[in-house]
């Protein structure tokens, strides 16, 4: 069981969810939420990272709003009303929390994200290339206009798990994403699962979980991160 922490986002404060490892000690980790918000689920993912050793942080991006994934009408209305300046500060100073953190053995984090938090991990990716050397993004939808990460700022290794059933993120959008990546030198693969749909790896959706396609993806991000963050 992890615990609700703050910490400092460009001169005001954020939140969000911290586990540690029993041992006490492991490298850092980012969460980024899906558009349900900081809930449970996202808590149990940190849970679960921080048994196979990660110090694992899931910044609350809404400041405390959150919806049952009984409401997607209204998870998308927070999602579109983000402020993407503001998410990407509070990720951020998810970072620097990590990187003060005893708890934390490594120089860099990663970071891995669900849904709209795919597409946060990738941004924090470009955001932060000084601090986050490897990146997880699961099914990732950036749907913000305002949002243009550069890309060729990233500096981290990526690893991604997509949908092949996904109409939010298509396997031609995952693609053209890859080749994107590769076309400015960047070491990425991204996985496309078969008969698998949108949000494949939330266990608390029986709709759209696929148990077999997610535990093929967590068995691979889990030694990709130990393998790359440094």
């Amino acid at each position: 069981m992890g615990e609700l922490v703050s910490f400092p986002s460009n001169g005001h404060e954020a939140g969000g969810y911290l586990a540690v490892p029993v041992s006490g000690r492991g490298p850092g980790l980012v969460v980024i939420q899906e558009w349900w918000g900081l809930v449970p689920h996202i808590e149990q993912v940190c849970d679960r990272f921080a048994a196979e050793g990660f110090v694992a942080l899931a910044p609350d991006l809404y400041h405390g709003a959150s919806v049952s994934n009984s409401e997607p009408d209204e998870a998308g209305k927070l999602m579109m009303a983000l402020n993407t300046d503001q998410a990407v500060k509070d990720m951020s100073g998810a970072v620097d929390f990590l990187l003060g953190h005893e708890a934390v053995t490594t120089t860099h984090v990663g970071v891995t994200g669900f849904c709209m938090g795919g597409g946060l991990a990738l941004a924090l990716a470009c955001a932060r290339p000084d601090a986050v050397s490897a990146c997880c993004p699961f099914y990732g939808v950036m749907p913000w206009p305002d949002l243009q990460p550069d890309y060729s700022k990233i500096e981290a290794s990526i690893l991604g798990h997509f949908a092949e059933g996904d109409s939010m993120f298509t396997p031609e959008m995952v693609r053209e994403l890859e080749d994107r990546l590769r076309s400015e030198g960047k070491e990425v693969e991204l996985i496309i699962h078969p008969a698998t749909q949108h949000a494949f790896f939330n266990d608390t959706r029986p709709e759209v979980y696929d148990e077999e396609a997610s535990t093929r993806a967590w068995t691979s991000i889990v030694p990709f991160l130990k393998a790359n963050i440094t």
